[in-house]
């Protein structure tokens, strides 16, 4: 699987057979991507292992990224951080570029390479939507845990009390250590 945020062209495809399920679709939507200027009006769809944004007027026009992509989610109303009360989300992406702020011409709405965008912000309509979105993606981000977390917490056996010291002296000494 590929990191990163990623164009698409039309309707949302959910792979069903795989058990991806629809989970919520949220007209009035807003999207801005990076520092860019946000792009409207379009139609959010949450699947249980991806968000997609379409275009509302130009249908081939959207965005997608996979929930283990996404390593950040947040509501953000600090209008310091942002103008708009908005679902703030940071994406992993493949390489370590940045996306340059030049890239944001003025006459310019649209990110060139879209393996470097690290940040993307939904700013629907209705502000009040905002708990809502933010539980589906906590929701779906539970759905989706990490892999490479597992490992980490295997390499890594921390105690954390007494009682559980003993427990851990007790299996070595069962294990002939």
């Amino acid at each position: 699987m590929a990191l990163g945020l990623r164009a698409i062209s039309g309707e949302p495809v959910i792979d069903r057979e795989n058990g991806e399920e629809l989970m919520r679709v949220q007209p009035g939507v807003d999207i801005a991507l990076a520092n860019l200027p946000r792009e409207s009006p379009g139609t959010l769809y949450i699947t249980t292992k991806q968000v997609i944004w379409v275009n509302d007027v130009d249908k081939s026009k959207g965005y997608a990224v996979d929930f283990l992509s996404i390593s950040l989610h947040a509501v953000s109303t600090d209008p310091e951080a942002y103008s708009l009360p908005c679902l703030y989300t940071q994406i992993e992406t493949e390489g370590d570029e940045e996306l340059n702020s030049d890239n944001s011409d003025s006459e310019s709405n649209h990110v060139q390479d879209l393996s470097t965008v690290r940040e993307m912000r939904l700013i629907p309509t209705d502000p009040t939507q905002l708990d809502i979105l933010f539980q589906v993606f906590c929701e779906c981000a539970e759905l989706n845990p990490d892999p490479n977390d597992e490992e980490q917490e295997e390499e890594h056996e921390w105690i954390f009390n007494a009682e559980q010291m003993e427990e851990e002296e007790a299996g070595m000494c069962d294990h002939g250590l």
